[in-house]
């Protein structure tokens, strides 16, 4: 009813009660700061295998990158690719020691670097195998994912689960399939991310937001055809913000796309984002 209510606001003009308005960011590469400070962007989503991974960054290598962090215009505020493909969280090939072994320095390292959060997508890691039973998948997936939150914890991090389109992964799929397994985890550092373009790729309704909450702490998007920026084709994002407004959200709204050129599109999706964001809020 909340989201009805909202989306009658919306289509007919009216004003709403006052409400913060959620900031927009960017999924980018640190090198681009100044081209998205010129655009406008608030804050910076970079990958965990650039920045934080043990795999790819060594200790000294991170050390030095601290510095570039200090010196951001557009300041980093989470991370993303949570975990590597073969580190599995499902199926018969887990190793719990392996998985939280790496998780305990990138979380470190996060800390260290001054973030707020990592969305967990990791579609390799938690795709379940072909004949592996469904429901104890779920249950892996509910077990490390509280073992993992409590690393989260002791580094005062956010993990945010994102709903992964049905092209990209095999579970986990929906808003409310995602909400429902966080409520399973039950964990303050484990909560969810709303991915909007992965909605819009699977025809899933404003609706699915639904009942969400103060568990969503994350909102990512993108146009649903070729993942273009807001405004190339003129996807209205308003029922789903007007979702999210509805639960009280007023997280971030993060921009995570694919761009032809970030030179010519960025100030025009950073403003049509604005523009769509303000008209519900």
């Amino acid at each position: 009813m909340k989201t009805l209510y909202l989306l009658v606001f919306v289509l007919f003009g009216l004003t709403l009660p006052a409400q913060s308005v959620p900031e927009i960011g960017v999924v980018q590469e640190l090198e681009n700061d100044s081209l998205l400070h010129a655009a406008g962007f608030q804050l910076l989503v970079e990958g965990t295998p650039k920045l934080l991974s043990p795999r790819t960054v060594t200790e000294e290598q991170f050390q030095h990158s601290l510095a570039t962090l200090r010196n951001l215009r557009v300041p980093l505020y989470a991370c993303n690719l949570f975990l590597p493909g073969d580190l599995k969280v499902v199926g018969p090939e887990v190793n719990e020691a392996a998985v939280l072994g790496y998780v305990d320095t990138v979380l470190r390292r996060a800390h260290a670097a001054g973030l707020t959060l990592i969305t967990w997508g990791s579609s390799a890691s938690r795709r379940v195998p072909e004949g592996f039973d469904r429901g104890r998948a779920r249950e892996q997936f509910i077990d490390m994912a509280r073992r993992v939150a409590e690393v989260a914890a002791r580094y005062d991090i956010l993990l945010a689960l994102e709903n992964l389109n049905r092209t990209e992964a095999n579970f986990i799929n929906s808003v409310p399939e995602a909400l429902d397994i966080v409520k399973a985890v039950d964990h303050p550092h484990f909560r969810l991310c709303v991915d909007i373009y992965h909605m819009l790729v699977d025809g899933d309704p404003a609706t699915d937001i639904t009942g969400v909450g103060d568990y969503a702490v994350y909102c990512e998007l993108a146009e649903g055809e070729g993942r273009t920026p807001p405004g190339v084709q003129g996807v209205d994002f308003r029922p789903y913000l007007a979702a999210l407004r509805a639960e009280g959200y007023t997280g971030k709204v993060v921009i995570e796309c694919r761009w032809a050129d970030l030179v010519g599109q960025g100030a025009a999706a950073y403003g049509e984002l604005r523009r769509q964001i303000e008209a519900v809020y």
